[in-house]
């Protein structure tokens, strides 16, 4: 959450004349439902399932690059079906820079939209313990801080 995902993967996609598909996005659009209605009125559980389906679906297309939540890869099998399926990345951030980054958008996220900065570090700080071992399955672990597509290009060709 906040790595910069989506700006960094609409670069990647226009640099490789590939389709960009945000998750969330995709979901909001299929569900005719905002994530945070999904949170509230059905809960996580619910989100994780129907968000692994859109996914699923997702992986079977070509020449797409895919912006996932921030949650996604470590649910059921997700982030062995997302290398399976191509080339993941993990855009690496210190906790202090995700805060700085998440402070001016929390609205728009459900699970932090209500914490003040300090409930925010400590949740990403606890978030990231939780989620490292399952960003750390990516294919190409990168800074995400000052990083050029370019550089993240070639690092994908040694994967193709």
């Amino acid at each position: 959450m906040g790595s910069g995902k989506s700006s960094y993967g609409k670069r990647l996609a226009r640099t490789m004349g590939f389709n960009f598909i945000d998750l969330d996005e995709y979901i909001e659009s299929q569900e005719n439902l905002k994530i945070s209605e999904i949170f509230n009125k059905y809960g996580e559980e619910y989100f994780r399932k129907i968000e692994q389906k859109h996914l699923r679906s997702l992986l079977r297309k070509d020449d797409i690059v895919i912006s996932t939540g921030g949650g996604t890869a470590c649910y059921f099998t997700n982030m062995d079906e997302i290398n399976s399926g191509g080339i993941s990345i993990y855009l690496e951030m210190s906790n202090k820079a995700l805060l700085n980054r998440l402070e001016s958008s929390k609205k728009k996220r459900p699970k932090i939209s209500n914490m003040n900065p300090e409930e925010m570090y400590e949740f990403i700080e606890k978030t990231m313990i939780e989620r490292e071992p399952f960003y750390n399955k990516a294919k190409i672990k990168v800074n995400a801080l000052g990083l050029d597509v370019k550089e993240l290009l070639n690092l994908i060709k040694v994967y193709k």
